[in-house]
């Protein structure tokens, strides 16, 4: 491990000082009893830092450290049974800038990523569309995820944010990564064009505006630019860190998402609708300029003026105590443009039932979807495959992907939950064999 930190300085230097926080806390408690009392019930690892978490709270100063691992054995599918390993470390902050500097309603946040292994669907050549391991991707290398300043206006109804963002750190945001599939994991139309709808970690120069229109409801529109740099894995590696204004920006990403947060029964609830159109162009998947078949007549794609989509996603906890014990249940739809989307539709549905066996940092989760290979990049293949006779795969119709996982806190800060994954038409095609994967997801808050 040690080896390892070495080669990532700021991981490092985090480790020793929060691992030297550590021992002068521990060295100031009265007893063995009272330390471990401590841990056991914060929700951070090295707990409140001998109370100076706590002060520099109260002076404006908040932080967000931590830690992720996602193991995966494949036991079917592909061409191998093996087992990888993809971790990401997170190291955000906050500054209240009211109770720093007296700016009223003002918050700057910062947070950067590293992220490290392996992807096991390429290395076992599973196939999928989605990835098996949701926090693999994007480079493995340090990101800038959140440079961000936050203003509020009209006693907090008017939220203006600028900086650097993800997308789904504030639109289509309220679903979580608690399962290890991609499939049922941030926001939903990053999953099938990624290409341009950034999420975590990566982040583009953005500016979101969220007008609280009643207590429960709210609209918000953004814009963020889009850049094919962004999603560079090479781009990344280099200049990934730093809030740089790269060359290249082909047009902006606009969502427009309306929002409502119900009680029902007392129960919490989260309905989201949006819709978003992208000002860059995209190339078709089968027609050339002269509205052609590409692979027949060559020539270069059609471009079409702009891309677009819609998405819904609706959460409800329907049984239990609000925002405690009980059950909840969770439904997303996300669809694009088929013309230039290779995967142009996914829908995810599923439950979580917190405080199972009356441990209330114990849950499980069981969820189900499926991601479509678009149809125009199927008819471009088939044609490839009759004019060269190559024997290609055609990816046409949803690759189905079912998860279970049980969640277990021995302590607040720590979550570990071993994961069940099952991968029917990998990429969207029978003539993938279907894969079945153990999973082991973990996470540490320090």
């Amino acid at each position: 491990m040690f080896k390892q930190l070495k080669k990532r300085p700021v991981a490092g230097l985090l480790m020793a000082g929060l691992g030297l926080s550590a021992t002068v806390a521990h060295a100031q408690q009265d007893d063995m009893k009272s330390d471990y009392s401590s841990m056991s019930t914060s929700k951070y690892l090295f707990g409140d830092w001998n109370g100076e978490r706590t002060r520099l709270e109260e002076k404006g100063v908040t932080f967000d450290l931590g830690y992720g691992g996602e193991a995966a054995h494949n036991y079917s599918g592909g061409d191998r049974e093996i087992t990888r390993y993809t971790d990401q470390w997170k190291l955000g902050a906050a500054f209240d800038l009211q109770k720093l500097w007296g700016w009223n309603g003002a918050k700057f946040e910062m947070v950067v990523t590293d992220r490290n292994g392996r992807n096991i669907g390429a290395d076992a050549n599973i196939g999928n569309n989605q990835l098996i391991q949701e926090v693999y991707g994007r480079g493995q290398t340090w990101h800038l995820t959140v440079f961000a300043l936050t203003q509020k206006f009209f006693d907090d109804r008017l939220t203006w944010k600028l900086g650097r963002l993800p997308v789904g750190a504030d639109i289509d945001s309220d679903m979580t990564c608690d399962f290890q599939n991609l499939t049922f994991c941030g926001s939903q139309p990053g999953n099938i064009v990624g290409d341009y709808w950034v999420n975590w970690p990566t982040s583009q120069w953005a500016t979101v505006v969220k007008f609280a229109t009643t207590k429960d409801t709210f609209l918000q529109i953004a814009a963020y630019q889009v850049n094919p740099k962004y999603v560079d894995d090479s781009y990344a590696s280099h200049k990934g860190l730093f809030p740089g204004f790269p060359s290249g920006t082909t047009g902006a990403l606009i969502p427009l998402e309306f929002g409502w947060k119900p009680s029902v029964n007392g129960l919490p609830g989260s309905y989201r609708f949006g819709v978003w159109y992208n000002t860059s162009k995209g190339n078709d998947l089968y027609l050339n300029t002269d509205r052609q078949p590409l692979a027949e007549f060559g020539g270069d794609a059609l471009q079409h003026g702009s891309r677009k989509g819609a998405w819904i996603s609706f959460s409800q906890q329907v049984t239990g105590e609000a925002g405690g014990k009980g059950a909840s249940v969770f439904l997303n739809i996300a669809s694009a443009d088929h013309e230039t989307s290779a995967t142009n539709n996914q829908v995810a549905l599923g439950m979580e039932y917190k405080g199972i066996f009356d441990r209330p940092n114990d849950f499980i989760g069981a969820a189900f979807g499926g991601s479509y290979a678009s149809g125009y990049a199927a008819k471009n293949q088939r044609l490839i495959n009759a004019l060269t006779g190559s024997n290609t795969i055609v990816s046409r119709g949803y690759e189905r992907v079912s998860e279970v996982f049980y969640s277990w806190s021995p302590i607040p800060s720590l979550a570990i939950r071993p994961n069940l994954q099952y991968i029917q038409d990998p990429g969207g095609s029978s003539k993938r064999d279907n894969a079945f994967v153990l999973g082991l997801k973990t996470s540490v808050a320090f």
